[in-house]
């Protein structure tokens, strides 16, 4: 701590005395204008200048982060993994801190109002001088621990911090701050960890382009390189045939920044019209272009440039109007002016050769650059054209007493005309048919096809697709059916509403019956069966038939023995389909409730089985055995459930046993019942 408040007084002493009233300006001194930096090479700081500057935002330290004295310096990930670096001191003495921060997506100036763009912060400071601050370099290494030092933290100082995890595709920031306000300089370089900053492009030139009056030529290359590498007499290239030598040569950026993407050449002498050769070379500064990792242009690599002759830019081409244009796109092999487009459109008219929709020009734009340039002229119609037809639109002298001019000044004639077509607009709509069956329905779907209609897109259901023009889909179910079509001639296209087609003819026999009928019981008949109906068929099974929907009661002979009857009912819609439904009903010889008073469990088939007999009508029933030691050998709430003689696994000894049966008969009352049964072999 007092290292830095000596340190603080030395800033005021140095701010009251004018010595360090600079405000951090210059190129490398701002996030928004950081060195860009490379992980194969040491970079050197040659000297540091002092200014005044914001704290960043950051989180842990009290004493905050200064941009003070600082540069910045930028990369790119290109290998997710372990960042390591070391900031080496030139003086021994020199004191310094950084913080690192992750800027993706972000306005670099966010470090100093975004404290979550700091990921690794050291503030101890190293190369400090005498003790008890040892000389040492300050980074993120392999071994150190944490992403946040102070100095006098509690938790250790030290001025490495853990080599911290950063992503590929990701931006970073790091701020390196000289506390000593030292001019000496320090060493940066990228070492130890497992993650990639090299961009592994390698550099190379793109393309060339002349000026119009041929004295200049501006190249592109295809990532940004390093300013201090091009000479500023364009060295490094020659033109071939020599008709002219480049004397002088300056990078897009370079005069605020230390990177370019495209360079001019300026030459001695204008290039006459015709198609060269630009070759790069070493040059007086023995190199020829370097990217940030000091790759440089292959020595000899060449582009073409073409000097075009001075003759006006035609109407080269027209964008391939869409569906109901209400606006064309004129394209220009070179920029157009834009202060050449008359802003009402009166550069332009549109005669119909074919078609129905006259149509009128009412506005011309450009796409205009900082330089007032703009390599397509949007023309803007007085309505959408949504008829098939063939247009011509022409060029003529406008508002402005011109028609159109190129970068090079040189005007379109008036007369040009390029030839445009339009398509109908398309409707989705469909009609559609249903042929009606009794175990399936088919309908047939139908488009027109107008206005030239070549693709079907069907959607039934979100099940099944077709590409026909009028397809025909058979049904197996019956309910509420959703169909939807997309249409299209290759130009204009149109979805159609969700349709909800109900096929409404399903046919399905059900009804109600009583399961038991007693003796002297009536058996009740209820049609629960679905569909448009128009004729009913009952038979009941005790010889008796009705053609009503509601039938009347039906009564059932009983017999000696518990038999089964299937009474059946036959349906008719109006389509003249049938449908059957059958139920079975127990017609047994007694109702009467009781429990045998012996039986005899040795599989011979009669009397295996203890259990209520004729139960049929008996609710809640609940029925239960005892041994004689009052040990529950068997329950059961259903009746049908039978003792079968064993306990445990095992056939119960020989004896009486104990039953009580508990149930509530028809009429509603709680019955219980006792008594004893022998169980005999």
């Amino acid at each position: 701590m007092i290292r830095k408040i000596f340190t603080l007084l030395l800033v005021f002493i140095s701010f009251v005395s004018g010595a360090y009233a600079q405000t951090c300006s210059l190129p490398g001194m701002t996030p928004s204008n950081a060195i860009p930096v490379c992980g194969t090479s040491v970079f050197h700081q040659d000297r540091v200048d002092n200014c005044t500057g914001p704290n960043v935002a950051q989180n842990g330290c009290p004493i905050g982060a200064s941009s003070s004295s600082s540069y910045w310096y930028k990369f790119t990930c290109y290998q997710t993994g372990t960042l390591g670096f070391l900031i080496s001191g030139i003086s021994s003495t020199d004191d310094y801190d950084w913080v690192l921060f992750d800027i993706t997506g972000q306005n670099p100036n966010d470090v100093f109002s975004n404290p979550a763009l700091a990921i690794s912060i050291n503030l101890y400071g190293a190369g400090s001088g005498p003790a008890p601050y040892p000389e040492s370099p300050t980074g993120c290494k392999a071994g150190a621990a944490g992403n946040i030092h102070c100095e006098g933290s509690a938790g250790g100082n030290t001025p490495f911090n853990a080599m911290p995890t950063i992503t590929i595709g990701h931006d970073y920031l790091l701020m390196v701050t000289n506390w000593t306000r030292s001019t000496t300089g320090y060493d940066l370089s990228f070492t130890g960890g497992t993650a990639s900053i090299t961009d592994p492009k390698e550099p190379h030139l793109v393309s060339a382009k002349a000026a119009c009056d041929g004295t200049s030529t501006t190249i592109k290359v295809n990532k940004r390189m390093k300013c201090n590498s091009l000479t500023a007499s364009g060295s490094e290239f020659s033109i071939t045939p020599p008709l002219a030598n480049v004397i002088a040569a300056s990078g897009f950026g370079c005069s605020s920044g230390f990177d370019m993407d495209s360079l001019t050449l300026t030459l001695d002498a204008p290039l006459p019209p015709g198609t060269y050769t630009i070759t790069i070379n070493k040059g007086t500064d023995n190199n020829t272009i370097r990217d940030a990792c000091d790759r440089e242009i292959p020595v000899g690599e060449n582009i073409q440039l073409i000097v075009y002759p001075l003759i006006p830019t035609p109407m080269d081409s027209l964008t391939k109007p869409g569906c109901s244009p209400d606006e064309l796109q004129l394209v220009f092999r070179k920029n157009m002016k834009c202060n050449s487009i008359a802003a009402d459109g009166s550069d332009f008219f549109i005669t119909m050769i074919s078609g129905t929709a006259p149509v009128t020009v009412i506005g011309a734009t450009g796409s205009c650059s900082a330089d007032g340039l703009t390599p397509i002229i949007k023309v803007k119609l007085s309505a959408p054209i949504q008829t098939k037809g063939t247009y011509r639109l022409e060029l003529r002298t406008g508002t402005d007493n011109n028609t159109i001019g190129d970068e090079c000044s040189q005007f379109t004639p008036a007369g040009s005309f390029l030839l445009f077509n339009t398509k109908d607009t398309v409707n989705a709509d469909f009609t559609y048919n249903i042929i009606y069956g009794c175990q399936r329905d088919t309908i047939n779907y139908i488009h027109d096809g107008r206005n030239e209609v070549n693709i079907w897109k069907w959607n039934f259901d979100n099940l099944r697709s077709s590409r026909l023009q009028s397809p025909s889909i058979i049904y197996g179910s019956f309910g509420l059916k959703h169909t939807q079509l997309i249409v299209s001639n290759g130009v204009c296209s149109d979805t159609s509403a969700i349709i909800p087609i109900l096929l409404d003819n399903e046919l399905n026999a059900d009804f109600e019956t009583n399961a038991v009928i007693c003796p002297n019981d009536l058996a009740v008949f209820k049609d629960n069966s679905i569909g448009h109906i128009v004729s009913w068929s009952w038979d009941f099974g005790n010889g008796n038939t009705s053609n009503l929907q509601s039938p009347p009661s039906q009564s059932y002979l009983t017999t000696s023995t518990t038999r089964n009857v299937y009474p059946r009912l036959i349906i008719q819609n109006n389509l003249g389909c049938f449908d059957t439904a059958i139920q079975k009903i127990i017609v047994p010889n007694s109702c009467y409730i009781a429990v045998p008073n012996a039986f005899t469990p040795n599989g011979d088939g009669l009397n295996d089985y203890l259990y209520p007999l004729n139960a049929y009508k008996a609710m809640n029933l609940h029925f239960r055995v005892y041994n004689r030691v009052g040990q529950l050998v068997f329950e059961t709430r259903d009746w049908t459930n039978k003792w079968d003689g064993t306990f445990k696994g095992q056939g119960a000894d020989l004896g009486t046993y104990v039953w009580i049966l508990q149930y509530i008969n028809v009429a509603g009352k709680q019955v219980e019942q006792k008594g004893t049964t022998i169980l005999m072999r």
